[in-house]
C-alpha cells in the first residue's frame, strides 16, 4: 500500500511541477535614439498575475547571437523566474554591438537602448520594481562585458551586475569580434579603447555601491583578463563574488553558470526587502 501511495505522490509532484512554467513574451520595442524597432524576450513567472511587483534581471547575449540566443542555446535559464519570482529580460545586442553607444556608427547606440529605452519600456508594461534595488544585469562573453559596462556607467539604474566568461578587457583583442567597427581601430583610436574597457572603469565604483559576481572557466581564452579584473577589484577593496572552475567558452559552461548568477541576483533582491 505504501508503495502505491508513494507512486501516486511521485506522479502528482511531477505533474504539479510541469504545470508551473514561466511565461515567455517576445516583445517589439522602439529605440528613438536608433530610430528602429528592436525585439526582446521577457520571461515572467507563472504566478505573475498574483504578484504586486517584482525585480528584473537583464540577461545579455554574446557576440553573434540576438535577443533569442539564450532561448535557443541556453534553454532552461527561464526556470529561475518561477524559482525566485523574478522577471528576466533578454535584449537584442545586434550580434556585435558590445553594448556601447558607438562613436563611429549612429546605428549602434545600445548603451542608451538597454540602460534607458528598454528599461523604461519594461517598467511601463510590466509590474516591476522601478528602482535600482529591483534591477540587475548579467550576460555571457560580449554580454558579460556589456553587463558590467552598463552597470558601472549606470549605477542609478542597476544595483547588481554579473559576468560569465566576459570580455572584461578588450585591449588584447584589437582585431576581433567587430570591436574596431564600433570604436575605430585600436591603433588610430587608443583612447576610446582605454575608456571603454571594463577593467579601466573601476574608478567609477565605491565599495558596496554595486553588487558584483564574475564567473569564468579556467580553460577560457578570457580567463586571464577575468583573473586580472578580480585582482584589481581586490586591490581596490571592492567586494565581489568570483567563481572559476574547469571549463571553456561554451554553452555547457554558461548553462551552469547562469544558475549561480540568478541565485546571486535573487539574494541581492532579497537583501533590499
Amino acid at each position: 500500500m505504501k508503495k502505491h501511495v508513494f507512486f501516486f505522490l511521485s506522479i502528482f509532484l511531477t505533474v504539479s511541477a510541469s504545470l508551473q512554467a514561466s511565461v515567455i513574451d517576445t516583445v517589439e520595442t522602439y529605440s528613438a535614439v536608433m530610430k528602429m524597432k528592436i525585439k526582446a524576450v521577457v520571461v515572467r513567472p507563472d504566478n505573475y498575475e498574483t504578484l504586486k511587483e517584482m525585480p528584473v534581471v537583464y540577461l545579455l547575449h554574446g557576440y553573434g547571437d540576438g535577443y533569442d540566443g539564450w532561448l535557443k542555446k541556453g534553454n532552461g535559464f527561464q526556470k529561475a523566474a518561477d524559482q525566485y519570482n523574478i522577471m528576466i529580460v533578454c535584449p537584442d545586442g545586434a550580434r556585435g554591438s558590445w553594448y556601447w553607444d558607438s562613436p563611429v556608427d549612429e546605428k549602434f547606440k545600445y548603451e542608451t537602448y538597454v540602460s534607458k529605452e528598454l528599461v523604461s519600456f519594461v517598467d511601463s508594461k510590466y509590474k516591476t520594481i522601478k528602482d535600482r534595488k529591483g534591477r540587475a544585469i548579467t550576460g555571457l562573453s560580449m554580454g558579460g562585458h556589456g553587463a558590467l559596462y552598463l552597470a558601472l556607467k549606470h549605477q542609478d539604474v542597476f544595483g547588481a551586475a554579473g559576468s560569465m566568461s566576459g570580455g572584461v578587457d578588450i585591449r588584447p583583442f584589437p582585431n576581433n569580434w567587430d570591436m574596431a567597427k564600433r570604436l575605430g581601430t585600436y591603433a588610430e583610436q587608443p583612447d576610446r579603447w582605454e575608456k571603454n574597457t571594463v577593467i579601466n572603469m573601476l574608478h567609477l565604483l565605491t565599495p558596496n555601491s554595486l553588487s558584483i559576481i564574475i564567473d569564468c572557466g579556467t580553460d577560457d581564452f578570457f580567463f586571464k583578463v577575468n583573473e586580472n579584473l578580480h585582482q584589481q577589484l581586490m586591490y581596490r577593496n571592492i567586494p565581489h563574488d568570483y567563481i572559476t572552475r574547469p571549463g571553456g567558452h561554451s554553452w555547457p559552461y554558461w548553462k551552469n553558470a547562469v544558475q549561480y548568477q540568478m541565485l546571486f541576483m535573487s539574494n541581492f533582491f532579497g537583501a533590499g526587502k
